[in-house]
């Protein structure tokens, strides 16, 4: 899949023209102001907020500004929020994130959370994946991407190395939970082209 403006795929003789955030059954896209209700119990959902580091609720009014904002660009906000919708359900199951985004290094975090869990393990997150992926080295030429996965989320450590992700480190004793530490694993995915 090529990210640059439109891409397009020979089908049975036709060209099928897609947008450059979609892919298979999932579109990623920008948030809109009626994300609101949707980021609003994400963002509080405390089971959440040991793989985000949150440690504090977000008010509906800090969210709210966030969208007012969204509109930025990443070089201006060293961030990237894309909504996950499922086509063909026409429904918002979660999002992904560029995070840590550093222009000089061409590096940046990755997170990703399919908050339904109904759409759970049937392959949108690798396809949000492989979208975000193809958006980062075609279009903003990043030399690597980067994720934290905390050790007791295997499923997620699978995603990443199913897309080509390297585990890169470990960080002992990285996060604290109520059973006590626990460590955090560094992936790592090289752009060879950047």
């Amino acid at each position: 899949m090529h990210l640059s403006g439109k891409s397009t795929f020979k089908n049975d003789s036709l060209f099928i023209f897609i947008s450059a955030m979609k892919y298979k059954e999932i579109d990623l896209r920008a948030p809109e102001p009626e994300d609101l209700e949707l980021l609003y119990d994400w963002e509080n959902n405390t089971s959440y907020w040991i793989i985000s580091s949150t440690i504090v609720p977000f008010s509906k009014y800090t969210l709210k500004r966030y969208l007012e904002n969204s509109h930025k660009t990443i070089y201006e906000t060293g961030q990237l929020r894309l909504m996950i919708d499922h086509i063909p359900d026409g429904k918002t199951i979660g999002t992904i994130d560029l995070f840590d985004f550093d222009p000089f290094h061409k590096r940046a975090g990755v997170g990703i959370l399919i908050a339904d869990e109904a759409y759970r393990r049937k392959g949108y997150a690798s396809m949000a994946l492989k979208c975000l992926v193809d958006y980062c080295f075609a279009t903003l030429q990043l030399h690597q991407l980067y994720c934290n996965i905390l050790s007791n989320n295997s499923e997620s450590m699978d995603l990443f190395r199913k897309m080509g992700f390297v585990q890169a480190g470990i960080k002992k004793d990285w996060v604290k939970t109520n059973d006590g530490y626990i460590d955090e694993h560094l992936f790592q995915l090289i752009n060879s082209r950047h």
